[in-house]
């Protein structure tokens, strides 16, 4: 069973002002990206990073590095940037997807992943709404209340077999308004499945996220 895992970093950081991924989470030496990179590093056989230039000479230059770490270019958008990744896999039996700016997934969360991918074929972690949810119309006004019950928050990592989410990718290579890689399944009326993890796997994307953590 050859598993890889795919660790974005190709954004610009644009909300949070600077390169999140670098910046250092509380008494801990290491930045964003590296602590993503350590909850993957000794569970899967590759990790492939789309990144801009900077993470990618902080990466190269810092403990973090291991031969099992590959850089490709990121393209414009996520989409593209993983499609990138995935094309620099040359066998895989899952894959793995996740964000680099989310390093509080837990490691037993991830072995726990991979075993219902190799039984579901295509999984996205995430965590139920607690909150009661409202949908509204173009002038913010309150039409519904949904039913929260069948309602959860996707996060990373969504794992998938290998071959299934690069045919996805292929097909639809050429669009890019999907907000995730599981809903490119979805399209094609594939079954994609849910697992909970911990509401602490957020992804950082602004200031207030980092103080959250702090």
């Amino acid at each position: 069973m050859f598993v890889s895992a795919i660790i974005t970093a190709g954004g610009v950081s644009r909300r949070f002002g600077k390169n999140k991924l670098l910046e250092k989470v509380n008494n801990d030496n290491r930045a964003i990206i590296e602590i993503t990179i350590s909850k993957f590093i000794d569970i899967v056989d590759l990790i492939v990073i789309p990144a801009i230039d900077e993470t990618k000479k902080y990466l190269l230059n810092s403990k973090t590095m291991n031969n099992k770490i590959k850089f490709v270019s990121p393209g414009t958008t996520r989409q593209k940037s993983v499609y990138s990744a995935l094309m620099a896999i040359e066998k895989s039996d899952i894959v793995l997807i996740h964000d680099g700016a989310r390093p509080f997934i837990k490691k037993e969360e991830i072995r726990e992943i991979i075993q219902k991918t190799i039984e579901k074929k295509a999984v996205v972690a995430g965590y139920r709404a607690v909150d009661t949810i409202k949908k509204i119309d173009k002038e913010v006004r309150i039409i519904k209340t949904i039913d929260r019950s069948t309602l959860f928050h996707a996060q990373t990592p969504q794992a998938f077999d290998f071959e299934l989410i690069k045919k996805a990718h292929e097909k639809y290579k050429d669009r890019d308004d999907f907000t995730d890689d599981s809903a490119l399944l979805e399209e094609m009326g594939k079954e994609v499945y849910y697992f909970e993890t911990s509401r602490k796997n957020i992804k950082i994307t602004t200031k207030d996220d980092f103080d959250i953590i702090l």
